[in-house]
């Protein structure tokens, strides 16, 4: 990927399904400053605290065979609530002004959860998407994997 040009006043959201961070380019394009804005973070539960149901079991209509059904996956439950609550904010941001042009940065994972919940408004406003699992890295290291600074 070659360096990314990050507009001044732009908006860049680094992301997985379980923290986000806003950050905001207080710089300009030939000098990005990456400054934090928000952060949302959503407690890692234990599965038994998620959803305590054991797989259910299905009786043949015909016959007297059964089969098991799929045990519900809560992480994946948690983190799609997750993803979509964020979806929503940016939406609210984008809507009331506070900011006209997104990049998102997430894994391929995050993104094809997150995706399906961009408003029309948000589709519009994200400008780039970056597949890099980078929210665990301070800003500053973010910074420098975005613009190879």
């Amino acid at each position: 990927m070659s360096d990314l040009m990050i507009r001044a006043g732009e908006w860049v959201v680094v992301c997985d399904g379980a923290k986000a961070l806003v950050l905001q380019n207080v710089g300009d394009v030939q000098a990005p400053n990456l400054k934090t804005l928000e952060v949302f973070e959503q407690k890692d539960l234990p599965t038994h605290l998620l959803g305590s149901d054991k797989p259910g079991r299905t009786h043949s209509s015909a016959g007297h065979g059964s089969s098991a059904v799929t045990q519900t996956n809560w992480h994946d439950q948690a983190e799609q609530a997750f993803l979509t609550h964020l979806a929503q904010r940016l939406d609210a941001a984008v809507t009331g002004g506070k900011t006209k042009s997104l990049i998102v940065v997430a894994s391929p994972r995050a993104l094809g959860m997150l995706r399906p919940a961009y408003s029309h408004a948000l589709k519009g406003a994200v400008r780039l998407e970056v597949h890099k699992d980078l929210v665990k890295m301070p800003v500053h290291e973010i910074e420098k994997h975005l613009t190879h600074a």
